[in-house]
């Protein structure tokens, strides 16, 4: 399956992309590895109670972590059914934990469901980056916060160092979430850059 990403001028086929089959659930299983998302907890800023949804979950390590915390509900949006069985797996006795197929455009959830909304290394890959901020606007309650992060950072390892976005495709992510969110921040992660908006 080939899809053309808005940051990129080609299809991407990659199993990180597009995680399918055998090559695809050992992606997710590299993932899970590698990607270091504990630094995006203090920007989510989850209270207690919150209802999160993450977009784009892949193999669920965001999912594992906010699953230790004080969300209420912790909900997931990805159009690959093998990221969701790998996702789900750990949290099949957890009641609080919905990870359901869907995209960033059409998250499948309710108007004004979430507190906290969050994309991780997903945002380059989306067919129209328009229709992702707008569905993310949709699905957050007023006061709520969207975080968006990308490969990058100060210290990126070196395959993430190939993935940074150049600086006119961050300044377009910028700019979509500054029509429709207020106190849009950009941040400098260790190995992530990511942007937080607040739901007016």
């Amino acid at each position: 399956m080939e899809s053309t990403p808005w940051a990129f001028d080609r299809p991407i086929t990659s199993p990180f992309a597009q995680p399918r089959g055998l090559a695809g659930r050992l992606a997710g299983r590299f993932m899970l590895l590698t990607n270091e998302q504990r630094e995006l907890v203090g920007l989510i800023d989850v209270r207690e109670g919150d209802h999160v949804l993450e977009v784009g979950y892949g193999p669920g390590g965001l999912v594992r972590i906010l699953a230790k915390g004080p969300a209420a509900r912790i909900c997931g949006a990805d159009p690959s059914p093998d990221m969701r069985d790998l996702a789900s797996r750990p949290h099949r006795a957890d009641s609080r934990v919905d990870l359901r197929l869907g995209t960033a455009d059409a998250t499948g959830f309710e108007d004004g469901s979430f507190d906290r909304v969050v994309s991780v290394n997903n945002v380059a890959l989306w067919p129209d980056l328009g229709a992702g901020l707008r569905e993310f606007r949709r699905v957050l309650r007023p006061g709520g916060r969207v975080v968006i992060a990308w490969h990058g950072g100060s210290l990126p390892g070196r395959i993430a160092r190939t993935l940074t976005l150049p600086e006119d495709k961050l300044a377009m992510i910028s700019a979509g979430l500054e029509e429709l969110f207020a106190q849009v921040t950009r941040h400098e992660l260790r190995t992530l850059t990511a942007f937080t908006g607040i739901a007016v």
